[in-house]
Order: C-alpha cells, then structure tokens, then sequence
C-alpha cells in the first residue's frame, strides 16, 4: 500500500496560487515522498495545488519547483499517480482534487 496516513500531510504550499493558472484549473493532489525521495524532500506528504490538465513530466516538473533536491532522482524515481504507475513524459493526466502522486525511488535488492 503505497498511501502514509493522510493527517500527517503538510497543507498547500503557501504560494498565493489563484484557482487559474495560465488558463488551466488547478487542484489540490497529496504527494507522498517514500525513501530517498523523502530525505531530499525533508517531509513525507504535502498537499499542492497543480494543473488539473498536465503531461506527467510537467508534473514532476512542478514538484521539483517545490523541492529542488529532487531533481537528482528524476532518471531513477518511479512516479505513481492514483497508486498507478506513471513514465516520466508527455502522457497526460487529467488530475481531481485530492489524487495522491507518489514519489519512489528505486528500491535495491533482489
């Protein structure tokens, strides 16, 4: 099970955002940091506003604004959304409030 109690979750990021961005929706999805990818995070779960209408790239990409130390992970990180396995590119994802985005780095062993 991929998803860590949702009330340990730091709220939306206090960025002013309005609810249009750029001519796209926006909504609150939970992302969930798991290993490695927590460490560079410095938390476990957050809640950010993002484009309801974004390319799975343009995603991790909005993540990264927020945490830039994730950036070193970006060819190694497996990316789920809704507890579905997502590649990194130009995929779209229709996104509704309250979707859970999780972030997984590689996992060693055998």
């Amino acid at each position: 099970r991929l998803s860590p109690r949702r009330r340990r979750c730091r709220g939306p990021a206090a960025e002013g955002s309005s609810p249009r961005d750029g001519g796209s929706m926006r909504c609150q999805v939970s992302v969930l940091y798991f290993a490695r990818s927590a460490e560079l995070a410095g938390l476990r779960c957050e809640t950010l506003s993002v484009p309801r209408e974004i390319t799975s790239l343009q995603l991790w990409e909005e993540i990264v604004k927020v945490h830039p130390r994730l950036a070193v992970i970006r060819d190694q990180v497996v990316f789920a959304v809704r507890q579905e396995y997502v590649l990194l590119g130009d995929q779209l994802l229709v996104l509704q409030p309250g979707d859970e985005v999780a972030i997984i780095p590689p996992i060693s062993g055998g």
